[in-house]
C-alpha cells in the first residue's frame, strides 16, 4: 500500500505540473508498453509500439520496468528532449551502488552494461543516448499534440473538482483503489512505500501512458523539495483521437468515454453499455471503473445485475461541456 501522510502546510501547498515532460512521458510509455493490464484501451497501441521501436532503443528495458518503479535520472523533470538528454549524462557521476544493485537486480537482460553505465562507460553512456533519443522519436514526439491534449484536459478537469469539492476528492480520483484516512492519502497494492511530507508540498503530474497506482517521486529541487505525485490521467493516450477534439468532454474523456457518461443519464448495466456503443465488454468494464474512480458515476448491485449511472458531480460535467 502507498501511505502519503500530509500535513496542514502540505495540503496548502499542492498544485499542478504546468505542461508534460518529454523523458518523463518516454520513461511512462515504455514502462506502459510492457504492462499487460487494461488491454482493451492499450492492446493495439502497445502492438505497434512492439513493431515500431528500434532495436537501438531496447537497453531502456534494463532500465524501466513495469511497476514503474525505476532510477528517475532516467526520467529528469525538462521541459525540452535535448534538455532531459544532458540532465542524464550529467547524472552519472552522482548515481549510488546502491542503486547501481537495485536496477541490477531488475534488469531482464545482462548487467553487464548496466555495471558499465555505473563505472562511467562512455560508450555505455552513448548507447543510453541513443536509445533514449531513437525511442523519443518513435514513441513520444509524433504523438505529442496527443499527449498535451490528455495532459491539459485532466489538470483542467481535477481543478474543477479541487473547487468544487476539495483538494480530498481531486487526490481520490486519482485511482479506483485511493481512500483517504484523516490526513493519509492511501492507495491499495504493492509494494508497500510510505511518505511523511513534512511541509513540503506535492506536486500532481497526470500522464496519459501510466496505468498503474500513482507513483511518489522527488521533485526538481531534490529530497527538499516538493515531491511529485505521477498518476494516470483521466483520458489515456489510445484514446485521444488524432485530431482536435469536438468539444470540451471529448477533450477531457475521448469521445468513446464520453459517450459511456452520456448514456449513463439512463441507469445501464455494463453489458447494456456495450451493446448500446457497439464496444467490447472489457472496454465498457474499464470506462465505467475509471468514471467510478473520478466520481462521475456510480455502481451498485441490484440483484445480479450491476448498474452504473451518473452523479450529480457528472451531470454537471455533462452540462458544462455541452
Amino acid at each position: 500500500m502507498l501511505r502519503v501522510h500530509f500535513t496542514v502546510e502540505d495540503l496548502l501547498n499542492i498544485t499542478f505540473a504546468s505542461e508534460p515532460l518529454p523523458l518523463v512521458e518516454l520513461g511512462m510509455a515504455i514502462v506502459a508498453w510492457q504492462r499487460t493490464d487494461e488491454p482493451a484501451v492499450f492492446g493495439r497501441w502497445r502492438g505497434r509500439v512492439g513493431r515500431e521501436l528500434p532495436g537501438r532503443a531496447r537497453p531502456l528495458l534494463d532500465l524501466l520496468r513495469p511497476d514503474g518503479d525505476n532510477p528517475q535520472f532516467v526520467e529528469p523533470y525538462a521541459r525540452t528532449l535535448e534538455e532531459g538528454l544532458a540532465v542524464v549524462r550529467d547524472a552519472g557521476p552522482l548515481l549510488t551502488p546502491g542503486e547501481l544493485h537495485r536496477v541490477a537486480a531488475r534488469a531482464p537482460g545482462s548487467p553487464s552494461w548496466v555495471r558499465a553505465l555505473w563505472a562511467q562507460d562512455r560508450e555505455a553512456w552513448d548507447q543510453l543516448g541513443g536509445a533514449l533519443r531513437s525511442a523519443y522519436e518513435v514513441v513520444v514526439a509524433p504523438h505529442w499534440p496527443r499527449i498535451r491534449q490528455s495532459f491539459q484536459a485532466d489538470v483542467a478537469w481535477r481543478s474543477r473538482l479541487l473547487a468544487a469539492h476539495g483538494i480530498k476528492a481531486c487526490l481520490a480520483g486519482t485511482h479506483p483503489s485511493a481512500a483517504w484516512s484523516g490526513t493519509v492519502l492511501e492507495v491499495a497494492g504493492p509494494p508497500h512505500y510510505e511518505v511523511h511530507l513534512g511541509g513540503r508540498g506535492l506536486l500532481l503530474m497526470p500522464s496519459p501512458f501510466w496505468t498503474g497506482r500513482p507513483l511518489l517521486a522527488e521533485g526538481p529541487d531534490g529530497p527538499d523539495g516538493r515531491c511529485v505525485l505521477l498518476y494516470p490521467a483521466l483520458t489515456p493516450l489510445p484514446l485521444v483521437g488524432p485530431g482536435p477534439a469536438q468539444g470540451a468532454l471529448d477533450a477531457l474523456l475521448g469521445r468513446t468515454r464520453a459517450a459511456v457518461l452520456q448514456s449513463l443519464i439512463e441507469r445501464r448495466t455494463t453489458s447494456e453499455l456495450a451493446r448500446d456503443l457497439d464496444i467490447s465488454l472489457p472496454s465498457a468494464s474499464e470506462h465505467t471503473r475509471t468514471l467510478r474512480a473520478a466520481g462521475l458515476i456510480t455502481t451498485e448491485r441490484d440483484g445480479k445485475a450491476v448498474l452504473h449511472s451518473v452523479t450529480g458531480l457528472g451531470v454537471d460535467l455533462l452540462h458544462s461541456g455541452g
